[in-house]
């Protein structure tokens, strides 16, 4: 891990999953390729996906990049399969961060710059004298609710999911109960203790960087940053440096058909279908959504993975190397045929970045990932708004707000577990062809200006990060 001479050395240590190291790669090419730095880039590789050690392993990195490899952990005797997301995540950097210590003492980096499930890491920049950051890799207006955790956890008896009334952070806003991520709605459970210690932990950073800016989450950012409450913790400072996005994204074979798809389409014409890298949809569900779209009439690029009926998160650790079955076999039949003419099946995976700034993109049905929520906002896509675990629901919410209105959410009707094919296809004309989506077009075009203007020298999120650099170039 050796630091090239006379450039600051900065490390990153990133949790398993793609929406955790996206994000945290790419501050680290901006501290390369805008700033000099050398980073060293901490990889855990036990249990790690194809798509994790294809973007990891890449030649096309920045030479000021160093990939460090951490020696896979025997998780044989932990790990279960109904073990819960983030249970899983914080059990397997536990057992691999034994052997950070020598990669850090090798060449000492001005700085660490953490995952939020790699807390345990704290401890040991601390004993080697190391100044550690967190990199919060969702929404503000999670990282407040995170911090507001443990006094819930300390002044609430029972269930937050039974409080009769939405969960009021101090001095930020309201979230409802029904918006709760996964993580707490339930605290018997390890899930919810893991994530409990993990974000009780983030007093202990430096600083904590949010990939986000003031314009997307003003009353979040100044509740943080003004009310006692948090004084009083009291929390690091919090640092916005988004949206970053990655858009540099190589294009497979199966991508540049994609693309050269899409080039033959109207602009604004095609709806694009993905639920981030672990979303999966259950069978019934696929189903209701193929008959929405062949409804619609509308054009598409579906990207099509094996239904799993057992969590909406199945493909969370096994991204790129799924055992995927041909399409035919879980969509309806003759869709394919049917639809041929004004749609396109990708299997698993598409350069969702690359169809997102491609001009013939119109709207984006997606699970409302932080980190596909930015891209839709940076590229000025309106959003169908499709959340399936974790803090989605959260996010759902902001996206359809009033506030921002760059989506619309489709409503599973009284006594059904699925969004049904008429509702489906409703909000695809709505978006794809109505007033309404014009609306939503317009403002999502309002809101990518703004969030291409604060990452430009003078821009919020631009100084934030300079200032920090300045720190780190500056501090022996």
């Amino acid at each position: 891990m050796a630091a090239e001479s006379g450039r600051t050395h900065i490390a990153f240590l990133p949790s398993p999953g793609m929406g955790h190291i996206i994000p945290l790669l790419v501050m680290a090419k901006r501290l390369v390729l805008h700033h000099g730095f050398h980073v060293s880039f901490i990889s855990i590789t036990t249990e790690a996906s194809a798509a994790q050690n294809q973007l990891l392993r890449s030649p096309d990195l920045p030479s000021g990049l160093h990939v460090v490899e951490l020696p896979p952990a025997d998780m044989s005797d932990i790990l279960h399969d109904d073990m819960t997301i983030v249970h899983r995540l914080c059990l397997i950097v536990r057992e691999s961060l034994p052997s950070i210590s020598s990669v850090l003492r090798q060449n000492p980096p001005r700085a660490l710059v953490l995952d939020i499930f790699c807390t345990d890491a704290f401890q040991i920049a601390k004993d080697l004298s190391i100044p550690t950051y967190s990199f919060f890799t969702a929404s503000t207006a999670l990282l407040a609710f995170s911090l507001y955790l443990p006094t819930m956890n300390r002044e609430i008896e029972g269930e937050y999911v039974d409080l009769p009334e939405p969960v009021q952070v101090p001095g930020c806003g309201a979230i409802r109960i029904e918006d709760l991520l996964d993580q707490v709605r339930n605290r018997k459970i390890d899930e919810y203790k893991w994530y409990l210690l993990s974000v009780s932990r983030l007093p202990m950073a430096a600083g904590i960087f949010v990939n986000s800016w003031e314009d997307l989450e003003p009353v979040w950012l100044r509740g943080l940053t003004e009310n006692s409450f948090f004084r009083q913790i009291p929390i690091p400072p919090v640092l916005p440096i988004g949206p970053l996005v990655e858009e540099d994204q190589p294009l497979t074979d199966s991508g540049e058909e994609c693309i050269a798809w899409l080039d033959k389409q109207p602009p604004d014409s095609v709806l694009f279908i993905a639920l981030g890298s672990g979303g999966t949809l259950t069978s019934a569900q696929l189903t209701e959504l193929a008959w929405g779209l062949e409804l619609s009439q509308q054009r598409f690029i579906l990207v099509a993975r094996t239904p799993s009926d057992a969590s909406a998160s199945g493909a969370f650790f096994n991204v790129g190397n799924e055992a995927e079955l041909k399409a035919e076999a879980y969509l309806p039949q003759g869709f394919m045929e049917r639809t041929r003419e004004v749609g396109l099946v990708v299997p698993s995976w598409a350069p969702q970045v690359a169809v997102l700034r491609h001009p013939s993109s119109g709207g984006f049905l997606s699970h409302c990932g932080w980190n596909s929520t930015l891209e839709s906002i940076i590229y000025g896509v309106p959003m169908i708004a499709w959340p399936l675990y974790a803090e989605q629901r959260m996010n759902a919410t902001m996206l359809t707000d009033e506030s921002a209105g760059v989506a619309i959410r489709p409503v599973i009707r009284a006594g059904e577990k699925v969004v049904g094919r008429k509702e489906i296809e409703r909000v695809v004309r709505v978006v794809m062809e109505g007033e309404e989506g014009k609306e939503m077009r317009r403002r999502a075009g309002e809101l990518q200006s703004r969030a291409r203007a604060t990452l430009k020298p003078g821009g919020p999120s631009f100084d934030t990060l300079s200032q920090v650099v300045l720190k780190w170039t500056t501090t022996v």
